[in-house]
């Protein structure tokens, strides 16, 4: 099998598979309007459920290591986003079947748990072959094409692929709600990750000619590995760093939702709109990435995420108090063009770093390290939606009271200039070779 044959396949699985991923927005935008119009949840309880929901997320270390230690038939990343799009698809199948009277907060919530638990096992095998495929010279590159070139082209390929999938998925999200219902969004997507699922199992992981480990490690040796990986300075304090900068900041996702389409009364389409903006946003951005940034070392673009994240909270607080309105800008503009930006302005942040620790990850212990790396993001923003709850509760936001939101999201903007203060913690090749050389 060539090596140019098995590149193009690593690229059509990892494309389908992140967009697929991407287009996971679709039938969480109609979970969001299935708890607010159908069981008719409070701000606190949404935003309770859409982060603790992420829970499966937490464990991807264990599946991370599962995915290197064992093998099913020969093959140990196929089999794992197999059954996780399996995994999905009965998920959300199930929730669409479930008559009306049997619907309750605890079964949906059981269903998105596993769903995500599904997610999660395919983005950990996803993310250890982009790990693995990035580390391999790209055929049709040229000989002087670093490695670390090849780790940013893959890693901006599938970033763009997932917000393709992000794009389409949010943009037929608000149309499917307004014409159909919430549910049908389950539907589709169901369907859908059943169509990955039949496509992944007839891929064979052979011939993607990933680097072979011709005496598998076990568990115990995987997690000793990964503890002695963990160790080191540069990995340590990067995983910190990024998983403090989301910790620390009380998102209130929940109750922006709930000012946006109970007090505000913006539009389902609108809402999918905005999204789909975050999500063009994104494409772009992993364009702009791979033409034009990946040369610049990965502290400076995360720096400048989290300045950028900072300006656009307190942009939200300017939306809240009116003053936009009263220079003319309609809500719906400013919903359509900011609130999905801001959304994603999140996530930028892991393009960057993913691609950094590509290049800090030794051999064999690829889906351990990348796997605890999206754990810790995880928990991060499970810890973020926690405090954003508190936050909320604190300032008095309410179903029917919005007059401590605009306090909520200036506090909101203080936590985000926190973890500025620590960039250092971020690992920078160049301060660290200019460090070597004034040793010596």
């Amino acid at each position: 099998m060539s090596t140019d044959g098995g590149f193009r396949r690593i690229r059509w699985l990892l494309g389908f598979g992140f967009f697929v991923q991407g287009f996971r927005g679709f039938p969480w935008l109609g979970a969001n309007f299935f708890l607010t119009d159908e069981l008719r949840v409070n701000p606190s309880v949404l935003q309770l459920l859409q982060n603790s929901a992420n829970l499966p997320m937490v464990a991807k270390p264990v599946y991370g290591i599962f995915s290197d230690a064992v093998y099913f038939f020969g093959q140990h990343r196929i089999p794992y986003i197999a059954f996780g799009a399996l995994l999905q698809a009965i998920s959300w199948l199930a929730i669409v079947f479930l008559s009306r009277s049997n619907v309750s907060i605890l079964a949906l919530s059981i269903y998105l748990l596993l769903s995500n638990l599904g997610a999660s096992l395919v983005e950990v095998a996803n993310d250890a072959i982009v790990a693995e495929a990035g580390k391999q010279k790209c055929p049709s590159s040229s000989s002087q094409q670093s490695s670390s070139s090849t780790s940013g082209e893959l890693a901006s390929f599938v970033w763009m692929a997932s917000s393709l999938g992000g794009i389409l998925g949010n943009l037929l999200g608000g149309i499917a709600i307004k014409t159909f219902s919430a549910q049908s969004t389950f539907l589709v997507f169901g369907v859908l990750a059943l169509v990955q699922f039949f496509v992944t199992i007839n891929i064979q992981e052979k011939s993607l000619n990933l680097p072979e480990n011709p005496s598998p490690a076990g568990i115990r040796k995987h997690f000793s590995d990964l503890s002695q990986v963990l160790r080191k300075p540069e990995i340590s304090y990067s995983i910190a760093w990024i998983a403090l900068s989301t910790a620390v900041v009380p998102v209130l996702t929940g109750t922006m939702f709930f000012y946006q389409t109970k007090f505000m009364k913006i539009d389902a389409s609108l809402l999918g709109i905005s999204k789909v903006v975050g999500q063009i946003a994104m494409l772009l951005w992993g364009f702009a990435y791979n033409r034009w940034l990946k040369s610049i070392q990965p502290r400076k673009l995360i720096t400048f995420i989290q300045v950028t994240i900072g300006v656009f909270v307190i942009s939200d607080v300017l939306f809240v108090k009116g003053i936009y309105r009263d220079l003319g800008v309609p809500d719906s503009v400013y919903v359509i063009l900011f609130s999905g930006i801001l959304e994603t302005l999140f996530y930028m942040k892991n393009l960057p770093f993913t691609v950094l620790m590509t290049r800090l990850c030794p051999p064999g212990c690829e889906g351990s390290l990348m796997a605890f790396v999206m754990s810790a993001i995880a928990l991060a923003f499970i810890v973020s939606g926690y405090l954003g709850i508190v936050l909320a509760s604190f300032v008095g936001v309410t179903v029917d009271d919005f007059s401590g939101f605009t306090s909520g999201l200036a506090i909101e903007a203080i936590c985000v200039a926190i973890p500025l203060v620590l960039t250092s913690w971020i690992y920078d090749e160049t301060e660290t070779k200019e460090k070597i050389k004034k040793k010596d």
